[in-house]
């Protein structure tokens, strides 16, 4: 199943191939150096397939728990000072999705969106901290009824665009779909001190599966 995000990029891929292996059949009328072609066009539109899939997936539902919100490996689990929006100290969890993980994300909590705006930013790759203030980014704060968690969508190195389809004031639901990041890219997840952690650093993690904390 391919994401929706992943339509138009497939559709330019695909004409870009078809005209491509046609222009080098025209061109050069020769049938080898086309067949020779015709693997690297081939991993390309798998590849671009491949990134943009969605496939089903059962969730997992808990309350004052938090979820992971994206695929990925675990790269920091740190105290910090959250200076953008919550403006006071918390475990900062940091969550890097490569080229080959899904780049779906979820709302790991519900809640009500209390707080949202867009970064314009740089491309440094996503696994470096800087990337965090310094990187296009999206901010997403979601209140419960005890504790307020900021989310941060952060494109990498390669990742040109990020999607977000939250906005201030909706009441959100655990595991609803949050955005979607297009390329190698992190996000970051700003909890409470006190949290009980459930995963460590370096581990793998599963969107809507995988629990990363217990509130206090």
């Amino acid at each position: 199943m391919i994401h929706k995000e992943g339509y138009t990029t497939l559709a330019i891929v695909y004409a870009t191939i078809i005209i491509s292996e046609s222009l080098i059949l025209y061109f050069f009328n020769n049938q080898w150096f086309f067949i020779s072609t015709i693997p690297l066009a081939l991993f390309i539109l798998f590849f671009f397939s491949y990134f943009f899939r969605n496939p089903q997936r059962d969730l997992t539902y808990l309350s004052n728990t938090i979820l992971a919100p994206a695929d990925g490996k675990v790269v920091a689990i740190e105290e910090t000072h959250e200076d953008e929006y919550l403006k006071d100290k918390r475990i900062q969890v940091s969550i890097f999705m490569s080229a080959w993980d899904i780049h779906k994300n979820l709302i790991p909590i519900e809640g009500e969106i209390s707080y949202y705006k867009y970064h314009a930013g740089k491309y440094l790759l996503a696994i470096n901290p800087k990337s965090s203030t310094l990187n296009e980014r999206t901010s997403i704060a979601v209140k419960t009824k005890k504790h307020e968690i900021l989310l941060r969508q952060i494109a990498g190195f390669m990742a040109r665009r990020v999607v977000c389809y939250m906005k201030e004031g909706i009441h959100v639901k655990q595991n609803q779909e949050l955005g979607f990041i297009k390329f190698g890219s992190r996000v970051d997840v700003f909890l409470p001190l006190g949290s009980e952690m459930k995963i460590k650093v370096g581990q793998k993690v599963k969107f809507g599966v995988t629990e990363i904390a217990v509130l206090p």
